[in-house]
Formats: structure tokens, sequence, C-alpha cells
């Protein structure tokens, strides 16, 4: 185990004295109050600049004590999984009413994309930061702080269906009435493809990548890891995240295979 499970089990009463729903609520809460802080922490990585993980706690705080006034015991599941889901999906929640990330980064994102996949083809390997910042003609210190200011970039949006509003880039590759990004997750050929996208990336990316979505460290944990700042680290996870995009942008731009 990477990292200590936090204990859901209520603390029992002596036998003369019966807890009030309200003082399980409250018991609840407590023991799993240092969740919502993990939780928070780990979604960091992969959410934008402006986003306080203060706010992120608050908001998760308040999905614990709504899982804490919910919780049903007589369906077998433990309060910890029961909680972690409402906790994450309060905080996806909030999120969602947010605008990710500000167009003008969005556009600087897709140039930096544009040139990674110039020069893998050129190199015949992935670029290295300082060979990406000669060809954009920038300083490394400002393409890294491109990569800062593009915490939360994601794998898809929905901009990447749309090619010009008479012919979306998504009618052709899904034609069906049901088309949308999630039925294009489900491909073959979209997971084969990304998954050889991830097989490319540098070592320390795949490393990073690996600790942070299958081994659910966060920023911290991952910066001790590989010996770098919290702040690198976001930087790494923008520039891997980008590598895929440019990978996946090129399978999404290619014919339809039958």
């Amino acid at each position: 185990m990477l990292f200590s499970r936090h204990s859901s089990r209520e603390t029992p009463y002596p036998a003369m004295y019966k807890p009030s729903p309200q003082d399980l609520i409250a018991q609840r809460v407590t023991a799993l109050a240092p969740l919502v802080k993990r939780i928070a922490h780990h979604l960091m990585v992969r959410l934008p600049a402006n986003v306080e993980v203060d706010d992120l706690i608050q908001v998760g705080l308040m999905g614990l004590m709504e899982a804490a006034q919910h919780f049903d015991e007589t369906l077998g599941v433990q309060f910890e999984t029961f909680a972690g889901q409402r906790i994450r999906g309060a905080m996806l929640d909030e999120l969602r009413q947010l605008d990710w990330l500000p167009r003008q980064v969005r556009r600087q994102l897709k140039e930096v994309e544009s040139a990674m996949t110039q020069l893998e083809h050129q190199l015949g390997r992935p670029a290295g930061e300082s060979e990406l910042a000669r060809h954009l003609g920038m300083p490394l210190a400002d393409l890294q702080r491109t990569l800062d200011d593009g915490r939360g970039h994601q794998l898809l949006y929905l901009d990447d269906f749309a090619v010009d509003d008479d012919n979306p880039l998504i009618d052709r590759l899904l034609p069906d009435h049901a088309a949308n990004p999630h039925t294009l997750l489900e491909e073959d050929g979209f997971r084969q493809t990304l998954i050889d996208a991830i097989r490319r990336l540098p070592e320390r990316e795949q490393l990073l990548m690996s600790l942070y979505y299958e081994q659910e460290l966060n920023l911290k944990e991952i910066g001790e890891v590989l010996g770098v700042t919290e702040s690198r680290v976001s930087q790494l996870h923008t520039q891997a995240i980008s590598r895929l995009r440019a990978c996946m942008r090129e399978w999404l731009s290619e014919p339809r295979r039958n």
C-alpha cells in the first residue's frame, strides 16, 4: 500500500448510551475529513491554476456531510466507499460550472501540440522541452510558464470535434445519431492509439502518469518521487497530456477506419 486508508469504522459507545443520529453524522464526518483533503489534492493536477484547493475541500466537506446524512448501513456498502463517491461527485459538479481553461491558453497549448507533432516526425522521438522552446521561438521559461498556465489541460474537448460548422469532425467519425465523444472513447482504435501514445512518452512522463492515474499519488507525493517541485510536476503533467493530445488529434483527423 502506497498510502494509508482512513478507517470509517465507528467508535463504539458505552452500552448504556445510544448515540443520536446527529452524533453518528458528526463521527462519520470527523473520521473521513482527511479523505476530503486527499481527494482534493489528487484532483488539483487536473484543474486550472485559478481553482483553489481550499475551495475544493470546502465543497468536498459538504459532500461528506451529505453522505453521512444519507448513508444506509443496510445496503452492505462501507461508508468510506459511499462517502468517497459523494465527495468526488460534489467536487466535480462544482468544477463543471467553471470555465476550465481560457481560450487564449488553450490556443497556446494547441501551438505547443502542433510543435510536438512536427518535431516528433522530424526527430523520430518525443522532443525535449529545450527543443520545443527553440522550435516555437520562445525562451524555455516562457514555455514552462505556458505549461503551468495549462494545468487542467484535458485529453479531449468538445471543440476538438468541430472542424467547421458544415462538416463537424464528430459527424465524419461517428455518423450515427448517438455519436458523441464518450462513444469515441470506447472505440478499440482510439484506445489502442492512446496506449501506443503513452508508451512513446519520455520515461519520466510515463512514470508521472503511472504515479498519478494508477497509484493515485498527489502532486506533493509525485514531486518527492521525481525529486522536483509540485509546480514542476504540474508542468510535466500538462506536457504529457499535450503529447497525448497531439497523437490523438492526428488519429481524429485521419479518415475513418472500417
